[in-house]
């Protein structure tokens, strides 16, 4: 079986294929159980920032947060947990083993067109089935998630049984992919419906963890050609940086893009 790949185009073709799958018949409501993640360029792998720093960073990772920890901890944990150190480490920038995602296909669709410097390049949003991936945890975390009659993973419930990043990577000897809702620290997390997903190894790539296990998600490719109609439509229904990212910057970042003209990314087409 090989993970499903849908290639859209029109944006009610794209619509389709996000909201694909959400009935949920024992609720009777539309309720998605995808966690989504939108890419400027279809190139891009679902590799963390750790990942991306390149040579040895997997044996570097304790070292990183081990300094994060010793210089910000007077100022931005509420707990001290490893998994609220890493969620607030991945907030302010550092590489982590963590991976941003949204529960809002329309905030997915924002980060494959924001940058239209891509617009040239047809961008991509990846789909998994965090209840599909749920079901290959451990008994201890999937007892929890049934406990709490949850489908996601919090902090807290993660601190209850993985204190350490040692722990965290002798948890399988198959890895998993974990989805957890970070603490709401500012307005961005709680404005791009955000949560978080974490390898148990930290050298895997999540769309490598796919190839094994296709059924648990999709990639759906947005050609070039239609990232302009996509990003208008975004912006009239208010799925901006202005939004998403509160503050000047944000501000900043949106008003950079809506006027800048379309003739500088239709240059390199």
């Amino acid at each position: 079986m090989q993970l499903e790949t849908v290639v859209v185009h029109s944006w009610e073709e794209l619509q389709q294929a996000l909201y694909d799958d959400s009935w949920n018949q024992q609720l009777g409501r539309y309720r998605s159980r995808f966690a989504f993640r939108g890419l400027s360029d279809v190139s891009y792998r679902l590799e963390t920032t750790l990942m991306r720093l390149g040579g040895p960073y997997a044996e570097l990772e304790r070292h990183l947060l081990r300094n994060f920890k010793k210089y910000a901890h007077g100022q931005v944990v509420e707990r001290d947990s490893l998994w609220h150190w890493l969620s607030v480490a991945q907030h302010y920038g550092l590489p982590t083993r963590l991976l941003d995602w949204t529960y809002s296909p329309f905030i997915a669709m924002h980060f494959a067109t924001a940058n239209i410097e891509k617009s040239h390049i047809d961008g991509v949003i990846w789909a998994v089935n965090y209840v599909k991936a749920h079901q290959l945890l451990p008994h201890l975390l999937r007892e929890k998630l049934e406990q709490e009659g949850a489908n996601v993973l919090t902090v807290e419930m993660l601190s209850e049984e993985i204190n350490s990043l040692p722990e965290l990577s002798a948890l399988t000897q198959e890895p998993v992919a974990i989805f957890f809702e970070p603490p709401s620290i500012d307005d961005r997390i709680v404005n791009q419906f955000a949560f978080c997903s974490v390898m148990t190894a930290p050298d895997l790539a999540l769309d490598d963890w796919l190839e094994r296990y296709p059924e648990a998600g999709r990639k759906i490719i947005i050609p070039a050609a239609l990232k302009w109609e996509i990003r208008d439509k975004l912006d009239q229904a208010n799925i901006t940086e202005r939004v998403l990212f509160p503050g000047l910057d944000g501000l900043s970042r949106w008003l950079k893009r809506h006027y800048s003209p379309r003739s500088v990314s239709a240059e390199q087409d």
